[in-house]
């Protein structure tokens, strides 16, 4: 039975759409209520009327979802105007801050402990207001904010140093990036805990019927892919692979579900390859909706040049789905035996392809997939959280 503890969190971030909306709200039950203040970009709200697909994933409806919210836990959108390039970034801190100080004094909103997700912006402000408030602080380091970001230049690695150091206790998600924090010489303790799933969500369900309610082909094998249409998902590798299928085989469809900044050149390399209807983009899908798209499939696929953790292989897993997945960082710890799926060089369309047609022809043992995903739900990883929370101790 999971000890409740009965502090009032502060949650600093960048969504409350898919990975922080389901560990929240799975948190929820726990403690004693809930804030999490979620950075948007008001700029990004000019693609509802401009065709910039680079800002789509940025529109608060793509960043905040309300449904089957709980009682104690409110969201609260935190505007913070800024170019989305590196000279306007590195003064996104201090914007960030005011604007999440206004909100609290607006809301009169008070909290016993600080969690923020991602070293920077979210990690920066939290640690100011560790200083101002003499509250723990806690960051989660997910991706790019610690494997990339702090190696750029100077300056990024001092910023993210300090926000690391400033922490009483920093997460990471996995053991790589782990590995990138001590190259950081990070004075406060660290724990890896990996990114969790929703398991009221993601269950398996019957492929059949699924792909019925979707109307989708029951004679078609479909293969699914999850993620924003950024070029390090790497979703142009997936769609020369389905060309290379597509010769061999016509039973076999791939749905991409996803927005961002790549739609264009996707839509224009399917139809230069004359795959419109061999591959499916769908655009963006509620967080709700995918687990019914997961079950539908009879393969997902994971493309990418680079994972931090890639919680969406997990929650494919949990479904029963094997995962076909590039050797990125994450996909490497979580494919650790041939029974839950296939790994694959990264950008090589012609191995991706070979492997997806290994993995279509074989027999999976789909209970051994579901029970190792169950590692990963958050009825094991809220009751790590809340161990590190009662624990943490300001420095």
């Amino acid at each position: 039975m999971i000890e409740l503890l009965k502090k009032n969190f502060l949650i600093i971030s960048t969504e409350h759409y898919s990975f922080i909306k389901d560990q929240t709200e799975c948190l929820a039950p726990f403690v004693g209520t809930i804030n999490n203040l979620v950075r948007y970009n008001p700029i990004s709200e000019v693609s509802q009327i401009l065709p910039v697909n680079s800002l789509k994933n940025y529109q608060k409806r793509h960043l905040i979802d309300l449904t089957n919210t709980p009682q104690n836990l409110r969201v609260y959108p935190t505007p913070v105007v800024y170019a989305p390039v590196d000279f306007f970034y590195r003064s996104l801190g201090e914007k960030h801050l005011k604007s999440v100080e206004r909100i609290l004094k607006k809301n009169k909103i008070f909290f016993d402990i600080i969690h923020a997700h991602a070293t920077w912006s979210s990690g920066y402000v939290g640690a100011r207001l560790k200083e101002k408030f003499d509250v723990p602080f806690v960051v989660t380091a997910h991706g790019y904010d610690i494997y990339d970001l702090p190696f750029r230049n100077n300056f990024w690695r001092e910023r993210i140093q300090e926000v690391m150091n400033r922490a009483d206790h920093v997460i990471t998600v996995s053991q790589k990036n782990a590995e990138f924090i001590k190259k950081l010489k990070c004075s406060s303790p660290v724990t890896v805990i990996s990114n969790g799933y929703n398991q009221h969500l993601f269950y398996p369900r019957n492929t059949e019927v699924c792909k019925k309610i979707l109307g989708l082909s029951q004679e078609k094998k479909i293969l699914l892919c999850v993620g924003t249409l950024e070029p390090i998902k790497g979703h142009e590798y997936l769609i020369l692979a389905m060309d290379l299928i597509r010769k061999q085989r016509n039973d076999i469809i791939c749905y991409i579900i996803g927005d961002g900044s790549t739609m264009r050149h996707l839509r224009r390399l399917i139809n230069n390859l004359h795959l419109d209807d061999d591959v499916k983009l769908i655009g963006a899908k509620r967080h709700d909706e995918i687990p019914l798209w997961m079950n539908a499939a009879d393969l997902f696929v994971l493309p990418s040049i680079q994972e931090s953790f890639g919680i969406v292989q997990i929650e494919a897993m949990a479904c029963g789905k094997p995962v076909v997945s590039t050797r990125n960082m994450g996909s490497r710890e979580i494919i650790s035996s041939d029974d839950y799926g296939v790994l694959t060089p990264i950008k090589d369309s012609l191995n991706l392809y070979k492997n997806i047609i290994f993995a279509l022809n074989k027999s999976w043992d789909r209970e051994k997939i579901i029970e190792y995903a169950q590692n990963y739900s958050f009825d094991v990883i809220i009751p790590e959280l809340l161990n590190l929370y009662s624990h943490v101790k300001i420095k």
